[in-house]
């Protein structure tokens, strides 16, 4: 069962995504790739989100470049962290980070950096850690390797 869905607007953002993918496969962790876009299949979208908590989604990876609305129409939708990964679609991603990190009070979305899907995945797994022995016990022992 997927424990994170990572999303994106396009086929075009799949190379910057599946860095998170990678991530998420390293610690064996579940996921669903999916190519959602906010403005040309807002129904699905809306539907994906929705449903994914039965499915055993319990966070979301949004990659967004150019307007960056994918995270924040994500986070409109469900009550799940979503995290914002900001794509250097034009000005240097800067755009799309200023999109995704300034997002209205009561709608939370998580933002790393331009191109940063692996540090998405790893804020996914920091969270995921918090009910789950196996992760918390793989995350540790990262960041562990990490000091050392």
């Amino acid at each position: 069962m997927p424990q994170v869905a990572i999303l994106m607007g396009s086929q075009s953002d799949e190379p910057a995504m599946e860095k998170a993918a990678e991530v998420l496969e390293e610690f064996g962790v579940e996921y669903d790739l999916e190519v959602i876009s906010a403005h040309r299949t807002p129904e699905k979208m809306v539907e994906f989100v929705r449903d994914a908590p039965g499915r055993g989604v319990r966070v979301f990876i949004c990659g967004a470049g150019l307007s960056a609305a994918l995270p924040g129409a994500v986070a409109a939708h469900t009550d799940l962290p979503v995290i914002g990964v900001p794509l250097d679609a034009a000005l240097d991603g800067l755009d799309s980070l200023l999109s995704i990190a300034q997002m209205p009070p009561g709608v939370p979305v998580a933002c790393v950096g331009v191109n940063n899907a692996r540090n998405a995945a790893y804020l996914a797994i920091s969270i995921l850690s918090l009910h789950d022995d196996v992760i918390a016990e793989s995350w540790a022992a990262f960041r562990e390797q990490q000091r050392r």
